[in-house]
């Protein structure tokens, strides 16, 4: 082989290594492009519950500051049935491309233990997006109840087996379901009331028609404050920051292990981009954590920011739905 052949084959050799370089690079830059488009059209929350509730509220709060750091609009979509299975079942069936997202909270997590033939699975048809807020809970009596503590509380309903009341917005609500898991821990009997919600509760405590409630401290907190209702003991495994002084149950009645933690969180379908979930979670996280976004949209409405990873909300999620299953099945509450 002649020089000449021989630098003309080593020049191509060049060339061809270089062409090839050259499209990685473009291909490597092609896929940073895709992975950084998401997203490039408007985002839909479903939010499985009517229009005014806490979800309701918390996503159309987070709309505008997610618009702006995410450069597209966040459309919130009010799916409501079945104490909301239909918008989940809905969710669950759209494309896993980040385009759809579900807000989901407590009461979700129970309703595998509750209704028969469920539709979906919340745990392998969806992925957690990540925790937004969680919302102390209380147990609250009225004027007439003569019990200053919640040891007190509970003494009273051994000495009157059957006859302390406590009203829920439903069966199966966490309002129901805090007073049962009390009921079995401590060792009690108490007859259950359900109501349609915090503002029939709320009347009747004031009334006596009722005579305690296990609910969120938010709908009830200017009662407390102003005496007409009193607030005996926290129902999350954590004090509250709105009511610092006031112990959980857990503490006032050495009750080890007692928590019913309520939080509102995002769901996405099974299978979207891990990079759409970190990215959302991100921000979500970024937002709820700024100390004056918190004042203005979640404080003043008792809501504690708290934004968790993707996995800490799968953890979360799989806690709760053993927890709920295990207080239907000891309260014997049959399944629809």
């Amino acid at each position: 082989m002649t020089r000449s052949m021989t630098t003309r084959m080593t020049t191509r050799r060049k060339l061809i290594a270089g062409v090839l370089m050259f499209l990685t690079v473009l291909g490597m830059q092609a896929g940073g492009a895709a992975a950084q488009a998401w997203p490039s059209r408007p985002i839909r929350v479903v939010v499985p519950l009517p229009p005014g509730g806490g979800a309701d509220y918390l996503v159309r709060a987070l709309a505008e500051p997610l618009r702006l750091a995410l450069g597209q609009p966040i459309l919130v979509e009010n799916r409501v049935g079945a104490d909301g299975r239909l918008g989940v079942e809905y969710v669950s069936k759209q494309p896993a491309d980040g385009y759809t997202c579900l807000t989901v909270g407590t009461t979700n997590m129970a309703h595998p233990a509750l209704f028969r033939n469920m539709t979906y699975d919340i745990l392998k048809d969806f992925t957690p997006v990540g925790l937004i807020i969680r919302v102390p809970f209380a147990l609250v009596v009225g004027p007439g109840v003569q019990a200053g503590s919640a040891q007190e509380y509970v003494t009273m309903a051994r000495a009157n087996p059957g006859k302390i009341t406590f009203g829920s917005s439903g069966i199966g609500s966490p309002f129901h379901l805090a007073g049962e898991l009390l009921k079995s821990m401590a060792g009690i009997d108490m007859l259950h009331v359900p109501y349609k919600g915090s503002g029939p509760i709320t009347t009747a405590l004031l009334s006596g028609e009722v005579m305690s409630a296990f609910a969120p401290l938010g709908p009830f907190l200017q009662q407390v404050r102003s005496g007409k209702l009193r607030a005996l003991g926290i129902l999350n495994g954590y004090r509250a920051a709105i009511l610092p002084d006031l112990p959980t149950l857990e503490e006032a009645m050495s009750l080890p292990g007692f928590a019913l933690d309520a939080w509102v969180g995002l769901l996405a379908p099974a299978g979207t981009p891990r990079t759409n979930i970190d990215r959302l979670n991100r921000e979500i996280v970024r937002i709820v954590r700024d100390t004056q976004f918190a004042k203005e949209h979640l404080v003043r409405q008792s809501y504690e920011p708290l934004g968790s990873t993707p996995q800490e909300m799968g953890e979360t999620m799989k806690s709760a739905l053993a927890l709920y299953a295990k207080i239907v099945r000891e309260a014997k509450i049959p399944a629809e």
